[in-house]
């Protein structure tokens, strides 16, 4: 697997840092392009709708995948 790869971001004024595999980064940033924001500003609203019990980490991998998902899905039909 590749290694992590640990960037900043700040939400609601605060810094923490989020380690990702480069896929994840790079489709993020592909995410972020299509909707026009800011990587920081789609990890914000990934936070905002988390569950609290996870890390937001594991939260932006989910997200990722289930964004490829709705969109293949789209796809499909």
């Amino acid at each position: 697997m590749p290694a992590e790869i640990k960037r900043s971001v700040s939400i609601a004024g605060h810094r923490t840092s989020i380690s990702l595999e480069r896929p994840f980064w790079d489709a993020l940033k592909e995410i972020a392009c299509s909707e026009d924001v800011s990587v920081n500003e789609l990890v914000r609203r990934i936070d905002g709708a988390r569950d609290v019990e996870g890390n937001l980490s594991g939260a932006v991998r989910v997200y990722v995948l289930a964004h490829f998902r709705n969109k293949s899905a789209a796809c499909a039909t």
